[in-house]
């Protein structure tokens, strides 16, 4: 298997030297850092499942696990810091103003549920967390909902890493165009869930009239 260039490279070689802890480290940097690509670190994660280093189910938790850690850190810098110690340190973030105000306009817009849905949009994933923060929405639901979208994103790539195997390195080039894909799907079953919802509910007043 040859060497992966630059920062993902620097990435496997921490996740085949810690195993689990290195997945969490390098999902926690990649939220922080987003040089650090999901799109090549997961699949090299499936990849690893693929050959027995790594079992799928573990490397999903840890994976979401550090999604989750730095998804809170930027939602801690966004809720206690604000906008001004965002953009005082937006080149260690890589985070411009155009991206906060972009970021600011898709809250407002849409409200909590970008959080989840923007957890499967490349380049978005760790920004929506910041606005989280500076509108303080609430910290149960903003777990709820990165938890959610973080896991069906890290799923979607590890999965695609499994089945890819030694050509891991190809997911990348897809994950562009699987965003669409997956946020349909997340879309149709959560409005599936509604009306199912709403019917039982309907259901149960019939029966208690």
């Amino acid at each position: 298997m040859g060497p992966v260039p630059d920062l993902a490279g620097w990435a496997a070689e921490v996740i085949r030297s810690l195993g689990y802890a290195g997945v969490i480290l390098i999902m926690l940097a990649e939220n922080l850092f987003p040089p650090i690509p999901s799109e090549v670190v997961l699949p090299f994660v499936g990849f690893m499942v693929s050959r027995g280093h790594l079992a799928f189910v573990p490397a999903l938790l840890t994976a979401t696990l550090g999604s989750l850690a730095g998804a809170y850190a930027l939602y801690a810098l966004g809720r206690w810091g604000g906008r001004p110690l965002i953009l005082r340190y937006s080149w260690l973030l890589r985070v411009s103003k155009e991206d906060l105000d972009r970021a600011d306009h898709w809250f407002d817009r849409y409200g909590g549920w970008i959080v989840f849905f923007g957890r499967m949009v490349p380049g978005v994933r760790s920004i929506v967390s910041i606005p989280a923060g500076l509108s303080e929405m609430p910290l149960g639901r903003f777990t709820l909902l990165t938890a959610a979208g973080s896991a069906l994103w890290n799923t979607a790539l590890i999965s695609a890493g499994f089945f890819f195997g030694e050509n891991w390195r190809r997911v990348a080039g897809f994950a562009d165009s699987a965003s669409p894909v997956l946020l349909a799907a997340a879309a149709a079953a959560l409005a599936g869930w509604w009306l199912l919802w709403r019917a039982r509910r309907r259901k149960g007043r019939g029966a208690a009239g």
